[in-house]
């Protein structure tokens, strides 16, 4: 008896609980793009509930039929709609400006940096990109940031974030250009670490503070403002700690790495992820299928910085002279990587470039050998699967998140298309739609 009135019990609070969902609305769709592997379908109705795609009918669907009533109905017969797309490589919390003082950053408190991020947050979600990963901002800043988008205190994209690069004393992520005691008065020592103990020391710390992924600077940076090339930064044995200390913790590890022997030294030490791969070479390649690792290219970066350096005399020569060498093989190596079948997720360095423009990284991976449905896939199924997110994200199948946007044309035909959105919705919550 007392088995059956549990059993009871528990059918009783199921049916109440589906009877109290939140139906966010239906979704009438002319093209639609469910899974993005996969032919898009046509003239399809979607029930959001909770936040997520609860329903997917054939046809457009009214609400009477669907037992439905008060609940919104977006008209989208006239777009392609998909999901959300993914941007792996953002920095929200700065943009590169040319003509701004380079010394602005001395008289600016935490708080500038977050509410200066907050209309590049807006802009990159009116974009369409409803989850991005950014891999490199102060951690007293993007944090709070993550914690009020989730709070829809401010709108943005879902944020995945690393914090504090972990990088080598005087490394690329670490201060440079400024005497001494600027550098030590002004720099934030969390995620410098020298030795491998001392670099698992960081990777915990930088996951203490937060981080839901390991970023690290394997070689060195175009940007960084100090004469020391690209090449490998960190040892051997530092990335093999970080790697392992990392995936300890349940976190991957995404690798900055420009020159040849950083690349390939960060995809043994099993990295999750090459960010930018500018020198990869036949042995990358192979280790990046052996290890089943992403190419994150970049290649809006290094276009922005190569058109940057032909008009902005303030450039220090170190930045500068690296510009002039490094951008020019992100093409090269990509061709390479696509070529070969090298896993590739879409991510753009925004923060380098303008944040909203980050589908202009789109248009470069057609104009250098992707077809517009493989660019597609980078930024929403490839990058969802490097998240570690792909129950979630990634497609709009039964069960994930209500991430949608809506273009005014058919992007598998001019890839251009991405830069016209003209609806988007993150969980169920619209928060652009044009008429």
């Amino acid at each position: 008896m007392k088995t059956t009135n549990i059993s009871l019990l528990v059918t009783t609070l199921a049916l109440s609980f589906s009877a109290f969902a939140q139906v966010d609305g239906v979704i009438h769709a002319a093209k639609i793009l469910i899974n993005p592997e996969q032919d898009a379908l046509t003239e399809q109705t979607l029930v959001l509930e909770d936040g997520k795609v609860s329903a997917i009918h054939e046809g457009y669907r009214s609400l009477t039929s669907l037992g439905l009533a008060d609940v919104p109905v977006y008209d989208l017969k006239n777009h392609y709609v998909m999901p959300g797309m993914i941007d792996m490589h953002v920095h929200v919390t700065f943009e590169r400006d040319k003509d701004a003082n380079p010394h602005n950053w001395l008289t600016k408190e935490d708080a500038d940096y977050a509410l200066h991020s907050i209309p590049y947050l807006k802009r990159t979600l009116d974009a369409g990109f409803t989850s991005v990963r950014d891999l490199g901002s102060n951690y007293k800043v993007i944090f709070p940031l993550k914690r009020a988008v989730e709070a829809q205190t401010i709108a943005g994209p879902r944020i995945f974030a690393a914090g504090n690069a972990v990088t080598a004393t005087g490394g690329h992520a670490d201060l440079h250009g400024y005497r001494h005691d600027v550098t030590e008065a002004m720099s934030y020592s969390l995620g410098v670490c020298d030795g491998a103990d001392d670099c698992q020391r960081a990777v915990r710390d930088v996951i203490k503070h937060g981080a839901d992924v390991i970023k690290i600077t394997a070689t060195g940076g175009v940007l960084s403002n100090t004469a020391a090339g690209v090449n490998q930064q960190l040892t051997d044995d530092e990335l093999t700690a970080i790697v392992s200390a990392a995936h300890n913790l349940g976190r991957k590890v995404a690798a900055h790495a420009h020159g040849t022997g950083g690349i390939n030294a960060a995809l043994r030490a099993g990295v999750d992820s090459i960010e930018h791969g500018s020198y990869l070479d036949d042995e990358s390649i192979k280790l990046f299928k052996k290890h089943d690792a992403y190419l994150v290219p970049t290649l809006l970066a290094g276009h922005t910085v190569s058109e940057e350096v032909l008009s902005n005399p303030n450039m220090p020569k170190a930045v500068a002279d690296k510009v002039r060498e490094v951008a020019p093989k992100m093409e090269k190596a990509f061709r390479s990587a696509l070529k070969n079948k090298v896993n590739i997720a879409f991510g753009t360095d925004s923060g380098v470039s303008r944040h909203g423009d980050n589908a202009i990284e789109a248009e470069l991976m057609v104009k250098y050998g992707m077809t517009p449905k493989q660019v597609l896939i980078s930024a929403t199924r490839s990058a969802a699967k490097l998240l570690g997110q792909e129950a979630h994200l990634g497609s709009l199948e039964v069960g994930k998140f209500a991430d949608i946007i809506a273009l005014e044309a058919d992007p598998e035909k001019d890839i251009k298309a991405l830069s016209k959105v003209a609806f988007v919705m993150k969980n169920g919550v619209v928060y652009k739609q044009e008429n």
